[in-house]
């Protein structure tokens, strides 16, 4: 079996991996690129975009746009597959956001023919075997996949970290279902800061109550598919003592992984505890507005509130008529980075100057990766999902071969 990383050896993003054996392609993601970071423009890779397809499949890792975005791209007759979880997600995504772009309605077209799996549901495609496994990560129903195929295992960690709700099993999951593997590619999102440790998510949530309990108004700028993130501030405020507001996304999405069977959803994370968040009403008259009641104002007044928003002159209309005692950023700090490509200017300008930075990565910090390939004990690691490999080496290569490869490079173990 062949490792070619067609893009994502140098970049964060829109990474696109090829798994080869006895002609068959398997490929793992395909997103877009970041903005912000570098641009290798369209790919043209045969198997996947053009060319015989009859060998070929895709499996996508997670919703994350830098790795489903451009699958609407791709030849129809290539078969694609996704967790189910996800997939449901996705078409919420897309689904409110065809009218602001045409690629989402693509989006959803693609998605009707997309093939779901579950977690630990074996699958066989050609001479590959390939066990998905659920990662925690900042995208609910993320995986990671061991590819096995001609006496050669690969595992593929996809975006993960150690520090979420559900890591706790991970290095469990790992010594039972994984094991011994001969390569890892794994992501190295934050190898840029190696001595950082990011703060727990259950630690996170003890600020967040905290927070809520000392300010009666508080509103929270958040990534609405961050999964982990939504139901641990509802969980926060309902401990605060504070209704918990949402608009109809938000509780789309809320509602699509409460019902969605998943077996991580048996945890009271996932559930609502007695009272549903409250959805923001639409204003009749006035469109693209929201509906603030005198009723509305007055049970804000008298319990105290957590408001999930997003920027945009929506929510920017509905908190210049309510009192707003704390704004809070639970997203990237680089969305206000002044002149950069990835900068918000709506983000901005909804938060001002005096806001509270509460936030931890979705991705692994460096010192909890020697645990993971201390466990899979692999042959080399391949870095991807990083826009410094060769600091990656320098961490790890002495004590597991590192193997830094650049885009459309194919790597061919030694028999």
């Amino acid at each position: 079996m062949t490792i070619t990383i067609h893009r994502g050896t140098h970049q964060i993003g829109g990474c696109v991996t090829e798994y080869e054996q006895d002609g068959w392609r398997l490929f793992v993601d395909y997103g877009e690129e970041l903005a912000g970071g570098p641009k290798s423009g369209v790919l043209k890779v045969a198997g996947l975009t053009h060319g015989d397809l009859s060998k070929s499949a895709l499996f996508i890792t997670h919703y994350h746009g830098d790795h489903i975005g451009c699958i609407t791209q791709l030849p129809a007759e290539l078969p694609i597959y996704m967790g189910e979880v996800g997939c449901q997600i996705q078409r919420v995504v897309s689904n409110y956001m065809k009218s602001k772009s045409p690629v989402h309605q693509a989006m959803l077209e693609r998605l009707e023919h997309v093939r779901t799996f579950k977690e630990t549901e074996r699958l066989s495609f050609g001479p590959f075997q390939i066990l998905p496994l659920t990662m925690d990560h900042s995208a609910f129903d993320a995986y990671a996949f061991k590819i096995s195929a001609g006496g050669m295992s690969v595992f593929h960690t996809g975006d993960f970290r150690l520090h979420g709700f559900r890591s706790g099993k991970y290095e469990k999951m790992l010594q039972t279902l994984v094991g011994k593997v001969d390569y890892v590619v794994c992501e190295g999102t934050n190898v840029s800061r190696p001595d950082a440790s990011s703060k727990t998510e259950r630690a996170l949530q003890q600020d967040f109550e905290t927070l809520f309990r000392e300010n009666k108004g508080c509103v929270v700028y958040l990534s609405s598919t961050n999964i982990d993130r939504l139901f641990s501030l509802y969980h926060a405020a309902l401990r605060a003592g504070r209704r918990f507001y949402v608009d109809e996304y938000q509780k789309d999405v809320m509602d699509t992984v409460v019902h969605s069977g998943s077996i991580w959803t048996r945890s009271p994370l996932y559930q609502y505890d007695g009272f549903e968040p409250k959805v923001l009403s639409y204003h009749k008259y006035k469109e693209n507005r929201f509906f603030v009641a005198d009723s509305f104002k007055e049970a804000l007044a008298k319990y105290g509130y957590v408001l999930i928003a997003r920027p945009g002159e929506r929510f920017d209309d509905l908190l210049a008529q309510i009192p707003v005692d704390k704004k809070v950023l639970s997203m990237w700090r680089g969305y206000l980075k002044e002149g950069s490509e990835a900068y918000n200017e709506a983000l901005a300008r909804a938060l001002e100057e005096d806001f509270e930075y509460l936030h931890t990565s979705g991705h692994c910090d460096m010192q909890e990766l020697p645990k993971v390939f201390a466990i899979l004990r692999p042959s080399a690691i391949i870095p991807i999902h990083t826009d410094h490999p060769a600091a990656f080496e320098r961490l790890f290569g002495s004590e597991w071969p590192v193997v830094c490869l650049h885009d459309g490079e194919t790597f061919e173990p030694k028999s």
